[in-house]
């Protein structure tokens, strides 16, 4: 409309109605949340899971596994260090107490319309990068674009953003291609800014810089830290910025303490654990419930120079499972995949290699209000099955998906038979020994990846029981450089699979289990599904219009992908198991979705005196 037309109609509407009125001024939000209200109003100090007065000071020695060849925070080709995440920002800052609610951060306030269809970002004008410059709109349309373009996680993720523009003084404005979708105000918010003009500069050699490659050139970034040495492959040590320009704000005051931040890459986690008790690294998470229980008694602990604790969290916890990848033609069959289920014995895993401390996962919303009721779909949840119910497995309306159960060798047994009918069933047979495809002649072959030694011991017994139906498995362990390419480009059979929820999903179901992620090198579609049924609820979960629209389309996403058989799930505990060397403190109460260690811990002097020395350990 031009500006003569648009003059014209606001008259004739004045005529018509009335005295005109001033349009309503956009809202200024100084945080975002898909839930319900922020917990921190407008001028709140600081968050309350943090000590505003803890001291600034000492280090922190954490592991890592495997190894690093990239400082490039946004490159999904190679493998970046950990901890990048300490030097680059984005707009918004996520609270670590709070599901889907992120708070001011580059960005004072957030504005939008009420259909969703932009989102405006006035930028701070202290925000500053390393070497001093302003972060300028600039910086941020340039990231947009470098996002979008060197990680098709991301692309897939922004798909929906048709550009950026500078829309006022230090202000910038996302406009997307679609209206009503709730969530991409919110993930405009955590878009990883990076410095324009450090990007397409050159570096000390005078080469121009590619963000398109790999580098271990320390990049400039905003953060509360920057990188101080490293050590390509081995290790990598952040300091703290003592002039940081975002130390004073609401959403960092009491945190980032530590001075120091250093990782140390491991092979092994067997031999980061040794190293852990040597003294050597100073925090751990353990993620293995036979170590929890079985290492952890040695004369640290016994002196109480090692602390043990056990944290349970408030989130949704991760469908985790074996991914069968249905780019390989054997698994394509629902009734094969069905079968590897069946010969999983999950119970026999979890008394005799996991002590028990586990339950099996039966959602991928596991404990939150997003799973799939143990009952049929009513309701909201009915109706929008009903609009793809030919396009999804009949099972979804007559009966609750379960996992099989192993309560008794019985059990087990009856199992396997179920299995070895449902291969049947799908064509397989045996011939000399081996499950054979009756049509094509195919073998029954699969091999599981692995990175992880740890997942040894739990497929060599799954490995036995697919034999038991004619099946040849194998595993093969590989370095982590190999596994990242492998899995970048779906080059595996069966690969473990952690699929990690919030508690308001939207966009990244899209890369999840959407078309458009199947055959795109980097995207997390292990499983390579291509389902018009589930890309058709996919949408219905990202442009629901209320909470009580999103939990019903993802409980019925939950339940379609169920009943597909995508995975043979594994396992899930709402427990953190840490231990750290007592020269720490922490906040009285802990952010509820993470332990927050570097980001609210800090170094205490007093505790750490008292601790001996390496070598009298």
């Amino acid at each position: 409309m031009t500006l003569l037309r648009l003059a014209l109609a606001v008259v004739l509407a004045g005529m018509l109605s009335g005295p005109a009125v001033a349009a309503e001024e956009p809202v200024k939000h100084h945080a975002l949340s898909l839930i319900g209200e922020p917990k921190y109003p407008a001028g709140f100090t600081n968050f309350g899971y943090v000590n505003p007065d803890a001291p600034k000071g000492g280090s922190v020695r954490l592991a890592d596994i495997g190894s690093f060849d990239s400082l490039n925070p946004i490159l999904y080709r190679g493998e970046a260090a950990g901890g990048l995440s300490l030097v680059f920002e984005s707009l918004m800052a996520d609270s670590i107490d709070e599901s889907s609610t992120s708070y001011g951060l580059i960005a004072e306030w957030a504005s939008y319309p009420s259909d969703y269809s932009s989102v405006t970002f006035k930028l701070r004008d202290e925000a500053r990068w390393h070497d001093g410059k302003p972060i300028s709109p600039d910086d941020v349309i340039y990231s947009l674009g470098i996002n979008k373009e060197a990680n098709p996680r991301m692309g897939l993720y922004y798909k929906n953003v048709e550009r950026a523009e500078k829309t006022g003084d230090n202000e910038v404005t996302f406009y997307f291609d679609v209206k009503n979708n709730r969530e991409l105000p919110m993930i405009m918010g955590q878009l990883t800014i990076l410095p324009k003009h450090y990007w397409t500069g050159t570096d000390a050699s005078g080469n121009q810089r590619d963000p398109m490659k790999t580098t271990l050139e320390p990049p400039v970034g905003s953060g509360p830290y920057r990188i101080k040495t490293v050590a390509p492959g081995r290790t990598i040590t952040y300091e703290r910025v003592k002039d940081y320009w975002g130390k004073d704000l609401p959403v960092n005051r009491g945190m980032w303490n530590f001075d120091e931040v250093r990782f140390d890459y491991y092979r092994d986690d067997t031999v980061a654990l040794e190293s852990f008790k040597a003294g050597n690294l100073d925090y751990r998470q353990e993620t293995s419930a036979k170590s929890w229980a079985t290492s952890y008694d040695f004369p640290a602990v016994r002196n109480r120079f090692v602390k043990l604790q056990e944290i349970e969290l408030r989130r949704s916890q991760p469908m985790q499972g074996f991914v069968l990848n249905l780019r390989r033609p054997q698994f394509q069959d629902r009734r094969v995949r069905q079968a590897f289920n069946l010969a999983f014995d999950f119970e026999w895993a979890n008394k005799n290699l996991f002590y028990g401390k586990y339950e099996r996962v039966g959602s991928y919303f596991q404990n939150s209000e997003l799973a799939a009721p143990a009952e049929l779909p009513q309701g909201r949840e009915l109706e929008i099955l009903n609009e793809v119910k030919d396009g999804v497995p009949p099972e979804v309306f007559t009966e609750v998906h379960k996992n099989p159960l192993n309560a008794t060798t019985d059990d087990a047994r009856n199992n396997l038979r179920k299995a070895a009918m449902l291969l049947k069933e799908a064509g397989w047979e045996i011939k000399n020994g081996v499950l054979t495809n009756k049509e094509t002649g195919q073998q029954m072959k699969v091999e599981f990846l692995l990175v992880s030694p740890m997942f040894e011991r739990l497929v060599q017994p799954y490995l036995r029981n697919l034999e038991r139906l004619g099946i040849k498995g194998a595993l093969r362990l590989v370095d982590s450089a190999q596994y990242t390419r492998r899995i970048n480009v779906f080059d595996y059979d069966i690969v473990v699979g952690n699929f990690a929820q919030s508690d308001s999903p939207g966009n990244e179901q899209r890369d999840f289990w959407g078309t458009e992620s199947a055959d795109r090198q980097g995207s997390t579609n292990l499983i390579g599904i291509k389902d018009a049924a589930i890309d058709k609820l996919i949408d219905k979960v990202i442009f629901a219009k209320d909470r009580e629209e999103l939990v019903a389309a993802t409980r019925a996403l939950d339940r379609v992908l169920l009943w597909h058989d995508f995975v043979v799930p594994q396992w899930f505990s709402p427990l953190v198991r840490i231990a750290y060397w007592d020269r720490y403190g922490q906040p009285k109460v802990l952010p509820g979705l993470t332990p927050g260690f570097l980001q609210v811990w800090w170094f205490d002097e007093k505790l750490a005196s008292r601790l001996p020395g390496p070598s009298k350990l």
